[in-house]
């Protein structure tokens, strides 16, 4: 039986770990940057199952909110690829409540509209609007449509 030892000299060694190390950065600082798109806020909210808009009046009330049922506007919008500043910060907003549009990039959602008619402490028109794909909420918020106004989530902050 035959042993061999071998000895690597103290320069070899630091010029590989030096590759190593220069590598293993050039790897981080190539691969893409992804954000957490799975980051959301635990909340105990059912968002699915909105087929109607019983549905969705329902869901609204559990937030303490009145609304008229027969009067409410409908429209198609489409989440864009890529969010701007506007749309990160509203995805903000979305993350918060436990939701999240960056799964929903690129998608045509139905967007409903109800004037809020309870809405105390707040001098003017209050709408809360929500984002529904395939029978799911998947975003919305309440907004102060007057003055400064102000947008928060479906919990009134």
């Amino acid at each position: 039986m035959f042993i061999y030892t071998i000895r690597a000299s103290s320069i070899k060694f630091f010029a590989v770990l030096l590759l190593s190390v220069a590598a293993l950065a050039t790897l981080i600082a190539v691969i893409p940057e992804y954000d957490s798109a799975g980051d959301v806020a635990v909340v105990a909210t059912d968002y699915s199952d909105i087929k109607s808009n019983e549905d969705r009046v329902s869901f609204i009330t559990r937030f303490g909110y009145t609304v008229n049922s027969e009067n409410y506007e409908t429209e198609s919008v489409v989440i864009p690829e890529k969010f701007d500043a506007v749309y990160t910060e509203y995805n903000d907003i979305q993350r918060a409540q436990g939701l999240n549009l960056k799964s929903y990039r690129g998608k045509t959602v139905s967007r409903y509209s109800y004037y809020i008619t309870n809405y105390e402490g707040y001098e003017g028109k209050v709408m809360i609007t929500l984002l529904v794909y395939k029978n799911r909420i998947i975003g919305g918020d309440v907004t102060g449509m007057e003055g400064e106004g102000f947008v928060h989530g479906f919990e009134r902050t």
